[in-house]
């Protein structure tokens, strides 16, 4: 998009949240096309039946978030869905590639608190980048399986084989099973 289109425009963080059903997709997409937006960015999940989403919109100026919040509430009233609206400034919303190498991490063991948190910290201190993390629960309710899977961007000084090092002593601590993969990024 060329500067001037881009200096013209309005961008805004939606996010949807409620109990899952059919149509929420369908709801938004209606709210945001009837009031002229263009939908840049979105990823949605279903979390413990929730449905959640969040997406980055822009519209040309002049566009309030007022106008989009009075659209979302009109549309919502009733069926238990919340939408939250967040104005970005020009810095917030150009796409950042990750920088460094790809991987993939996946662990899985039994279900216990301090999984994600023990995970991430261990990646943050070393300057690793998540760009998307999930995590479900499987397995019957009397054997319960934690999975968590999440993709980052290692930092130039640190390799796939360094990130599965790094996180061996959780392996044992944790009584999880971790493997790190490279990521092939593929090129349109």
């Amino acid at each position: 998009m060329n500067d001037i289109r881009k200096a013209n425009l309005a961008h805004f963080a939606v996010t949807i949240i409620g109990k899952d059903r059919p149509g929420i997709v369908a709801d938004t997409a209606e709210v945001l096309y009837k009031v002229g937006c263009n939908v840049e960015d979105s990823s949605c999940t279903m979390l413990g039946g929730e449905f959640a989403m969040i997406l980055i919109v822009s519209h040309e100026k002049p566009f309030s978030k007022k106008r989009l919040e009075a659209e979302f509430a009109a549309k919502n009233m009733g069926n238990g869905l919340s939408a939250f609206i967040r104005s970005l400034k020009d810095d917030e919303v150009c796409y950042r590639e990750p920088v460094g190498e790809l991987c993939l991490v996946s662990v899985y063991g039994s279900d216990k608190p301090g999984i994600v948190y023990r995970i991430t910290r261990e990646l943050a201190d070393r300057g690793v980048n998540i760009t998307d993390l999930n995590t479900k629960l499987i397995g019957s309710p009397a054997e319960p399986v934690y999975v968590l899977v999440l993709e980052a961007a290692l930092p130039h000084d640190l390799t796939v084989d360094d990130a599965s090092r790094l996180l061996e002593k959780l392996k044992k601590e944790l009584s999880v099973e971790i493997s790190v993969r490279l990521i092939t990024p593929v090129s349109f």
